[in-house]
């Protein structure tokens, strides 16, 4: 295990470092050498889903490698713009399992809040890159119509934030829902997901940790990475600061053509994040959103990929292959 250790000083704080993220490809591209790359960047793919990727995110990805497994997750490209059958803008449901505004409940026991629309990255291949979160977020009217939902049902133990990115609010908002949530008795846990103390680490700060050492509930932040290369000193000690608040960590990737479809790469994503402390918990197969088909594995493919990570490591290091169906009752192994 990583040893727990002061994460590094960012004297202007993680808002600052979140608003000098890179937005124009040319940039981002010429940072990695790449300039010659950067006319091929198609300008309606930027113009219909921004590029946003943090400068720390950035100095992990290898220098010249047009191929580079990070820079693939987030530069846009021409694949994008291509209508694919069977991809579509709500491809896990969401809609039909709207309990209130920014509130999904698909599953017994749990509600999803939809916290923001802001994330610190744009993932190319995220599921909710058509989310109509103008309309749709729980944070709307100081979350009182979203606490109202999980209060009217007693059936709702477990609270999750998602987004967007939930930690891409400021620590006293998130304090605004929990300290509301505390007067729901049939709240039992929180589940945290959040890409943030992986591209931007510098979020997991003094405040953000005493909020959630002071919760009183078992806390789950599923972090969410889909290469070893994303992880480095910043996010080994972003983890351990987390682990010291009693925070159980665990990973969910996303299989991704291009960047993690290979026995080599998934195992050690599996290792590395163990390394820091992070218990692997899904592998999924691509939501079928529009603009990301160039992404997919085939369901054989990625059988094979996870019978191979199966034969490779021990149980605990292996996530679960599993794939969101709308109407299903959890997520779908494969």
């Amino acid at each position: 295990m990583i040893p727990a250790a002061p994460l590094p000083m960012q004297p202007r704080g993680w808002q600052q470092a979140w608003r000098a993220s890179v937005r124009d490809p040319r940039e981002l591209l010429g940072l990695l050498g790449l300039e010659h790359e950067a006319a091929a960047v198609p300008e309606a793919a930027v113009a219909a889903f921004a590029l946003r990727v943090p400068r720390s995110f950035i100095a992990r990805m290898r220098h010249g490698d047009r191929h580079d497994p990070l820079l693939r997750q987030v530069l846009p490209l021409d694949e994008e713009l291509r209508s694919v059958p069977g991809f579509g803008l709500d491809a896990v449901g969401d809609a039909a399992a709207k309990a209130g505004r920014g509130v999904i409940h698909k599953y017994e026991g749990r509600a999803l809040l939809v916290a923001t629309g802001s994330c610190a990255v744009n993932c190319r291949y995220c599921f909710r890159r058509h989310f109509p979160y103008a309309e749709e977020t729980a944070a709307a009217g100081g979350w009182t119509g979203a606490v109202a939902a999980i209060a009217a049902d007693p059936t709702i133990t477990e609270v999750i934030l998602s987004g967007g990115d939930p930690l891409s609010l400021a620590t006293r908002k998130l304090a605004e829902l929990t300290g509301l949530l505390r007067d729901v008795p049939h709240v039992r846990r929180l589940r945290i997901h959040s890409r943030l103390p992986v591209v931007l680490p510098e979020r997991v700060d003094d405040e953000l940790l005493a909020w959630l050492g002071d919760l009183p509930w078992p806390v789950a932040v599923v972090v969410h990475a889909n290469h070893a290369n994303e992880f480095d000193a910043a996010v080994d000690a972003a983890m351990a600061a987390l682990r010291g608040t009693g925070a159980s960590l665990l990973n969910q990737a996303v299989l991704l053509a291009g960047v993690n479809d290979s026995v080599d790469a998934l195992a050690d994503l599996c290792e590395r994040g163990f390394a820091a402390g992070v218990l692997p918990y899904y592998l999924h197969q691509l939501d079928r959103v529009a603009g990301t088909a160039h992404f997919e594995v085939g369901d054989d493919r990625a059988r094979a990929l996870h019978a191979a990570l199966v034969a490779r490591l021990p149980g605990y290091l292996v996530p679960r292959l599993v794939r969101e169906v709308p109407g299903d009752a959890s997520k779908r192994a494969l």
